[in-house]
């Protein structure tokens, strides 16, 4: 089964959620868990791995140049877009994937096939 690995990488339509009241927050989860129960409801799909991450300023950065390590904190690019979470989903194809993304918050997504090595 084809796996995808989905990059939640900022709010979208969807506000700050530092700028959120509790009401706000907790309809933004309800979303999260709907699209739980609507993976867990279809055929073929599974949530493998899921997360929310730390803001990027907590990321830190780890480069190889000439043969030498470097790491810096933050995050690899400055970007008004920074990852906010992922998913790692069995699905049977793109589109599958696509149609359940639309249950989650009204966020900017990318998609990426999971290569077999």
């Amino acid at each position: 089964m084809p796996k995808f690995v989905v990059l939640l990488m900022a709010d979208g339509d969807e506000k700050a959620w530092d700028t959120q009241t509790p009401e706000e927050q907790g309809a933004l989860m309800e979303k999260f868990g709907a699209f739980g129960e609507a993976c867990a409801a279809r055929d073929g799909v599974e949530i493998l791995s899921g997360e929310a991450l730390a803001d990027g300023d907590a990321a830190s950065t780890v480069r190889t140049r000439d043969g030498r390590l470097t790491h810096t904190d933050g995050p690899f690019a400055e970007a008004v877009e920074q990852l906010g979470g992922f998913y790692l989903l069995e699905a049977p194809d793109r589109e599958t994937v696509v149609e359940l993304l639309a249950v989650l918050p009204a966020y900017d997504m990318q998609i990426n096939p999971v290569q077999e090595m």
